[in-house]
């Protein structure tokens, strides 16, 4: 059935009419324009025929649907305004034939880049405003000043190499056309590398508009208006700031903290967020604001699975039966084993009572344009950086990095202070790592040890970045997709795993640097993931060999290790660990994904599965000494313990852990901050199958801004701990740093 009819459009138009070339506008309930927005349109269910009848149509929002992109040869000459915000748009030179447009949103686009950004100034010549902006001067910049720079690159390489054949034909001249391209988009460069994908596009074009010139003088190249260009054109250049962004000293703290014996139950509240997983989400909540890092693949839907997957590794029907008394023999043995587990972590931690946390600081340095008026950029990651860096001084872990939008903050957690912050225009921050490698200094002079710090996002680019010098040294591409994780290898410092939209997972060796921060980054092995990895561990026992990675389908194990023995350089699964909570899956639950995911000790995993309400603690060697089973591979985690969380159907909620210190911590959606001090677990409700409750629940610290009253509690996407505990930070969905501190005991 066909979803934009002639009957629809005269409905939605105006003025009133029968003819759907007389349509300026259409009507929805709250503006004034085109609205076909939030209909699950894909690129097929726009009739070119039928739509190129609105030849007077000047306004046009197609927002909030599944296009990849508009149908070619779509001819609107009215149209001057286009709405293109949230769909799936991956090419954009199909927007060509809009000629006459002068505003386009093109915004929360997932794959469409600066570089895209960029060929729609020059494929629309009269665009203005794009995404809100004024973009007029560097729209000129780039169809004047850029193309003139690439054209005289262009003709120096076909008067040093080429000529035009004799005769001419038209044989001869595809073959010419084909080599003389190519050779231009080898050899010409001209800009940052932050563009090149659009410099290549643009020397393409140019080379056979030139060549086309050359055979047909009566054609003039468009680069001939260069003379038009305006004094106030600017060069491109990325854009890195040195300099801090205020922090917004109006928030105030008002904390408050509950016991676990005061703990209310949370409600389950709708997800405005991640509206394409699939999940429980209802339909109606497609038209809520959408601010997730993922693709929009497909509109919320009911999941199905055939059946539950396997617990447990079937056993043969001819195992002899147990009576009842050596079941409960056998649980109570198995109870004592996994509490003397526990125990025995217990006993090596450092603290042996819970610590005291109170809210230091909250910032917005993530906001656009430094707007201390953005609540709604969404902050995804973060990690405390080593210690080698500071040769021992102290104080290393006091620096916490932060992604989210376009930039990364590295904070001083005890000022509150902003020391660095990178910049990237059109990239998304969805994860970042730490790492130590080696810097050689030349001369004969020994190596020294740098921290660096690796961010990725949706253009599917890792950022090198040495903070302490404030040096962005390198970059490569890890992906055509966008980053979903990145982790590197503790142990061998230099080797990065990246996960991506892709379904896969690349470990990459990036090496060391030299003082002139030369490097080189080289692929290693490839893991084909079944969907999209959201976290990556390696066991402390034993990083170089197995990975297990959280997934939206479930928890998996890989054989990492390389060697003779493993030449190969792509993977498949070693293992799929499952979870008790899988057999209560039906047509409405799901509980497969994997959320959150940290080693607490050398063998205890915290792991969450999504819409659970519970972090399970599970025995990794346990668990991996369980023979797979044949038909799909599964074992069942040992689990030790299951401590109660917050009951919501909102993803992505990750938590974390403090080995040192026996610490878990897990944030929520209202705010709150669920700890867990393993040596306050109760061993009677572990023993009687019962959810441990947490050791304290820390309340959202209800910031107030000067004259607009309280923030309310956001959802807590990521926390990172110091290893000391004297630290701990929360990133949430409302473009808030919040900084909590450890009080000493007097």
């Amino acid at each position: 059935m066909e979803k934009i009819t002639e009957k629809l459009l005269l409905e939605r138009g105006s003025p009133k009419t029968n003819k759907l070339e007389q349509i300026k506008t259409l009507k929805n309930t709250d503006s004034l324009l085109f609205s076909l927005s939030k209909l699950g349109l894909k690129s097929q269910d726009l009739p070119v025929r039928l739509l190129s009848r609105l030849r007077y149509l000047e306004r046009w929002d197609l927002s909030g649907n599944r296009l990849q992109e508009l149908p070619k040869n779509l001819e609107l000459p009215a149209l001057r305004y286009l709405d293109l915000s949230d769909n799936q748009l991956e090419d954009v030179t199909a927007l060509e034939s809009l000629s006459n447009l002068e505003e386009l949103k093109m915004e929360d686009n997932l794959y469409i880049t600066v570089s895209d950004n960029y060929k729609l100034m020059v494929l629309l010549p009269k665009l203005r405003i794009h995404n809100g902006k004024d973009v007029s001067t560097t729209a000129n910049h780039l169809r004047y000043v850029y193309t003139q720079n690439l054209r005289t690159r262009i003709i120096a390489v076909w008067e040093k190499s080429f000529c035009l054949p004799d005769p001419i034909t038209a044989e001869k001249m595809s073959a010419l056309e084909k080599n003389f391209v190519n050779t231009a988009r080898q050899q010409v460069k001209f800009g940052p590398s932050s563009v090149s994908d659009f410099t290549k596009w643009r020397v393409e074009n140019i080379a056979k508009e030139y060549l086309r010139s050359l055979s047909d003088p009566k054609k003039e190249p468009e680069s001939k208006e260069s003379t038009d260009v305006k004094e106030n054109c600017v060069v491109l250049t990325p854009i890195k700031r040195k300099q801090t962004a205020p922090v917004d000293t109006s928030i105030r703290l008002t904390p408050r903290k509950i016991l676990r014996t005061d703990l209310p139950a949370s409600p389950v509240e709708a997800s405005p967020r991640k509206s394409s997983l699939r999940k429980l989400q209802t339909l109606t909540q497609t038209s809520a604001v959408r601010m997730s890092p993922r693709k929009i693949s497909q509109p919320p839907s009911t999941p199905t699975r055939g059946q539950t997957r396997p617990e447990t590794p079937r056993r043969g029907a001819a195992k002899v039966r147990q009576t009842k008394e050596d079941d409960g023999a056998q649980k109570k043995q198995k109870n004592r084993t996994d509490a003397d587990m526990l125990s025995t972590m217990n006993s090596s931690s450092k603290t042996q009572q819970p610590v005291c946390l109170k809210p230091l600081h909250v910032l917005q340095c993530h906001s656009k344009q430094d707007s201390s008026e953005d609540f709604s950029t969404q902050l995804w990651a973060c990690a405390f950086q080593p210690m080698p860096d500071f040769n021992g001084m102290g104080g290393g872990s006091r620096l916490v990095a932060t992604c989210g939008g376009d930039s990364l903050c590295v904070i001083d957690c005890e000022t509150g202070l902003v020391m660095k912050k990178y910049k990237v225009p059109g990239e998304e921050f969805f994860s970042l790592a730490w790492s130590t490698v080696l810097m050689s200094r030349g001369g004969g002079a020994s190596a020294q040890h740098c921290s660096v710090l690796a961010a990725g996002g949706k253009r599917g680019l890792v950022k090198l970045i040495h903070p302490r010098n404030n040096v962005a040294y390198g970059e490569f591409r890890a992906s055509r997709k966008a980053l979903s994780v990145l982790r590197f290898n503790h142990h061998q410092g230099s080797f990065l795993f990246t996960g991506s939209y892709d379904n896969k997972i690349v470990m990459w060796d990036i090496g060391g640097v030299d003082s002139q921060y030369n490097y080189k980054v080289v692929q290693l092995l490839v893991l084909d993931i079944s969907a999209t990895p959201l976290h990556i561990c390696l066991p402390p026992t034993s990083p170089s060999s197995h990975l297990l990675t959280a997934c939206e389908d479930g928890l998996h194990c890989y054989n990492t290790q390389l060697g003779t023995n493993n030449t190969t350089k792509k993977r498949s699964e070693e293992m799929e660990i499952t979870f008790p909570i899988y057999k209560k899956e039906d047509n409405y639950h799901d509980y497969h994904t994997i959320d959150g995911l940290s080693f607490l000790t050398d063998d205890i995993v915290a792991s969450k599965n999504y819409m659970h309400g519970s972090i399970y603690l599970w025995s990794w060697s346990r668990t991996k000494a369980q023979r797979p089973d044949k038909k799909d591979g599964t074992v069942c985690a040992v689990v030790l313990a299951e401590l109660q969380w917050a009951n919501t159907e909102i993803p992505y909620l990750a938590l974390n852990t403090c080995p040192g210190q026996a610490y878990i911590v897990c944030g929520d959606d209202k705010g709150r901050l669920w700890t867990y001090h393993v040596n306050d677990l109760q061993k009677n409700s572990f023993q009687t199958g019962k959810p441990i409750l947490p050791t304290e629940v820390l309340e959202w610290p209800t910031p107030v801004r000067k004259g607009l009253g309280q923030v309310k509690g956001p959802c807590i996407n990521s926390v990172a701990m110091d290893p000391e505990l004297h630290y701990l930070v929360a990133l949430s969905d409302k473009n808030m740093v919040i900084v909590w501190k450890r009080e000493t005991s007097s």
